[in-house]
C-alpha cells in the first residue's frame, strides 16, 4: 500500500462525509421522484427494513435527504419509472438501475452457499412451476402460491417452498420486484420488468470489484478499506487488496490520513479532497438506525464520537438507549438520539426517550431547531401531536414540547 499523500482533520472529514451523503449545506436536491432518484444515485443503496414502530427505514433515509418526500415516489420509481431495483446490496436495498449490470456476475453465481445450492438441486421442478405460472399469468405475490407441502409456515427458514423458490429465482436474476404493495413483494420476468436500454452484459469481476470501491468512496468521501468492504460487501480481503493496490497505482484513488488518528488507513477519489464549508450548526435531521451515514458502527464511532448499537432485537430489560433510536443530527454533530413510536389511531408521536450526549452543554440553544425538525418528523409519520415520556438531563421537557406544538400548528 502507498503511504497517505494527502491528511484531513477530523472535523475536514466529516463535513466531506457529511457532503457525500447529501447531508451539508450543498443544497437541496431537485424536488419530487428526481430528488428520489438522485439520491439514491447518490448513496449507492438504501437499505429495506421491516420495523414499521415508525415510516420503514428506507422511507426515513430518504426523507432526511428530501424535504418534499413521500412514500409514493419510491413507488413510482420502483414500479412505474424503473429507475430503481430491489437486489441484496448492503442486505435488501434498493439500488440505481444504472448499477444493474454489476449485479449481474452475482446472480450468475447465485445460490453461494451449499445449502442454497443443495435447496436448488432438490426443487428444480417447484422454482420452474412458479416460473411457468408467473410467466402466464403475470406478476404474482407469494400469497399467490398455496403451501403444497402440507405443513404450516413458521420461521424464515421454514417459508412454504414457494416462498424459497421465488426468493431463489430473484436472486439468480430471472425474477424481478415488479413492485410492492402494502409492502409485499410482487414478483414477474426480468424480462419484463428491466427497462429497455439497460445494459444487462454481466460486469467482470474485475470490473464489479472497481466499481464497488468507487460506489464506497464516492458515498463516504473518505473510507477505510474495511468500511469499503462493508459498503455493500462483495469481495474478499484479498481482493479488496489488491484491487485497491492497483486503483492507487492508476492514481484513480488516493490514501488519505486523518489527523490524530495514526491507526487510519483512508482512501478518497481525486478531486474529492476540495476544501468543504461548514455545516450550519441549526441545521438538524433525525437518521434512523439504518440510515446510510451511520450504518457502519465503528466509522460512526471514529468519524462522530458517537457510539451506537440497534437494541431492537435486544430484550426489553437490557436495552440502554430503546427499541428503535434515531440518533440525533445537528449541523456536524450527532448531539443525542430519540426513541419514537408513532400511535397510528391517536396519530401521536410518542417520544419514549431523548437523551442529550454529555458532552452537550447549550442544550437551550438547540431546542428550537430539533424542536422544528420532531414536528417535521410527526408529520412525516402522519401525527398531529407529540408527547414525551423522558429527557435526559431534566428539566427541558416543558420547553420543548411547547416549541414542538408551536412549529406543528405553525404547518397545520
Amino acid at each position: 500500500m502507498s503511504p497517505p499523500t494527502h491528511s484531513l482533520s477530523l472535523d475536514e472529514a466529516r463535513r466531506l462525509a457529511l457532503r457525500r451523503q447529501g447531508l451539508g449545506d450543498e443544497g437541496c436536491p431537485p424536488q419530487g421522484k428526481e430528488g428520489v432518484a438522485q439520491t439514491i444515485e447518490r448513496l449507492g443503496y438504501v437499505q429495506i427494513d421491516t420495523i414499521s414502530v415508525v415510516a420503514r427505514a428506507h422511507h426515513q433515509t430518504l426523507w432526511a435527504r428530501c424535504p418534499d418526500y413521500h412514500p409514493s415516489m419510491l413507488h413510482d420509481l420502483l414500479a412505474v419509472d424503473r429507475r430503481v431495483f430491489e437486489f441484496w446490496g448492503h442486505a435488501a436495498s434498493y439500488l440505481p438501475i444504472s448499477d444493474y449490470r454489476f449485479y449481474m456476475p452475482q446472480m450468475l453465481r447465485s445460490p453461494a452457499s451449499d445449502r442454497g445450492r443443495q435447496w436448488v438441486s432438490e426443487n428444480r421442478e417447484i422454482m420452474n412451476r412458479v416460473l411457468k405460472r408467473i410467466e402466464k399469468e403475470g406478476p404474482l405475490a407469494c400469497k399467490d402460491f398455496a403451501r403444497t407441502d402440507g405443513r404450516k409456515g413458521g420461521a424464515w427458514w421454514d417459508w412454504k417452498p414457494a416462498k424459497m423458490a421465488l426468493e431463489m429465482l430473484l436472486m439468480q436474476g430471472r425474477l424481478m420486484v415488479a413492485e410492492r404493495r402494502n409492502f409485499q413483494r410482487i414478483y414477474d420476468l426480468t424480462e419484463r420488468v428491466l427497462p429497455k436500454g439497460v445494459d444487462s452484459t454481466a460486469a467482470s469481476e474485475d470490473d464489479v470489484r472497481r466499481f464497488l470501491v468507487r460506489r464506497a468512496l464516492s458515498s463516504y468521501g473518505v473510507a477505510t478499506g474495511k468500511e469499503v468492504r462493508e459498503h455493500i460487501g462483495r469481495m474478499d480481503l484479498r481482493a479488496l487488496r489488491t484491487t485497491i493496490e492497483e486503483m492507487q497505482e492508476e492514481k484513480e484513488i488516493i490514501p488519505v490520513s486523518i489527523e490524530g488518528r495514526p491507526d487510519l488507513i483512508c482512501y478518497a477519489l481525486p478531486g474529492a479532497l476540495e476544501p468543504h464549508s461548514f455545516v450550519d450548526a441549526a441545521r438538524c435531521r433525525l437518521l434512523c438506525p439504518f440510515d446510510n451515514l451511520i450504518i457502519l458502527r465503528d466509522r460512526t464511532q471514529w468519524l462522530f464520537g458517537f457510539e451506537y448499537t440497534l437494541e431492537c432485537y435486544v430484550p426489553a430489560k437490557k436495552r440502554v438507549w430503546g427499541y428503535f433510536v434515531f440518533p440525533i443530527l445537528m449541523g456536524e454533530r450527532l448531539i443525542g438520539r430519540l426513541d419514537p413510536k408513532a400511535d397510528r389511531k391517536t396519530k401521536t408521536l410518542r417520544i419514549r426517550a431523548l437523551v442529550f450526549e454529555r458532552w452537550v452543554t447549550a442544550i437551550d440553544d438547540v431546542l428550537e431547531p430539533l424542536a422544528g425538525e420532531i414536528a417535521r418528523f410527526a408529520r412525516f409519520n402522519g401525527c398531529a401531536s407529540v408527547e414525551f415520556d423522558t429527557i435526559r438531563p431534566a428539566g427541558h421537557k416543558r420547553e420543548l414540547k411547547a416549541l414542538v406544538r408551536a412549529a406543528l400548528q405553525s404547518e397545520a
